[in-house]
């Protein structure tokens, strides 16, 4: 039986610093705001805190400053990574609200990795990286997960057909042709899944994906939103 590291009556907080085999630890500016003038925590209250790649704290407060909070390391416990690794590769949007939602919920999820691809008909908003990797952070918080997703820097769909590999990789686009039902696909434990921007992939990018090797899917009768087509395709494949 495996224990559940998780005490759901405590604060949890992201702190990519923090490394096992500290004893002490100073919180960032951030989370010390948080702790002591959000929630009002003192000296002895308890928080939980991970570093996103798997480990999991129980730490002590031991000096509340709003600024720079000191905490002890209690223990810490080692999470196990997803048995399964999806990268979703999909396209920027015009609309950059539309395009956080999704990577919040791909995050809750526990997507592996999320590449922001510039297609042919790619239209989109200034891309941030800090306010994405924050979206990132606080879905995994939020979620109760000690693993932050990978997240890319934007690239050319046709860098991203080269670079990333996978046993599975699919193509999900609208246009007519021999495609495979995404509920038939036997998700596997590394899978590579692209969506296409709102004016969908063009016929040159999509004979490029499959020349490697990709496997166009459609995802059912109706033609969805690009960040409904991620997280809808993103439900079926997942394996829990």
């Amino acid at each position: 039986m495996t224990t559940n590291p998780f005490n759901m009556s405590v604060p949890y907080f992201y702190e990519p610093l923090l490394m096992i085999g500290n004893q002490n630890f100073q919180l960032s500016p951030e989370t010390s705001k948080h702790c002591i003038q959000v929630l009002r925590m003192k000296e002895g209250n308890s928080i939980d805190l991970t570093n996103g790649a798997g480990t999991i704290f129980n730490a002590t407060i031991q000096s509340a400053h709003k600024n720079s909070t000191l905490v002890s390391i209690q223990s810490h416990q080692n999470t196990a990574v997803g048995k399964q690794k999806i990268t979703i590769g999909i396209s920027l949007l015009k609309n950059i609200v539309r395009l956080e939602w999704l990577f919040e919920k791909a995050t809750e999820m526990g997507v592996h990795q999320i590449v922001p691809l510039i297609c042919e008909r790619t239209i989109h908003a200034r891309w941030k990286m800090d306010r994405m990797q924050h979206i990132l952070q606080s879905a995994m918080i939020q979620s109760q997960q000690a693993w932050l997703p990978s997240l890319s820097t934007p690239i050319l769909l046709n860098e991203f057909l080269t670079k990333y590999q996978a046993s599975v990789k699919l193509l999900a686009h609208c246009e007519a042709g021999d495609k495979k039902n995404i509920k038939e696909v036997v998700a596997t434990e590394e899978l590579i899944l692209l969506i296409g921007p709102e004016g969908d992939f063009t016929s040159t990018e999509i004979a490029a994906a499959i020349q490697q090797q990709y496997l166009p899917i459609h995802l059912g009768p109706t033609r969805l939103r690009t960040e409904t087509a991620g997280i809808f395709a993103l439900s079926v494949l997942k394996i829990f």
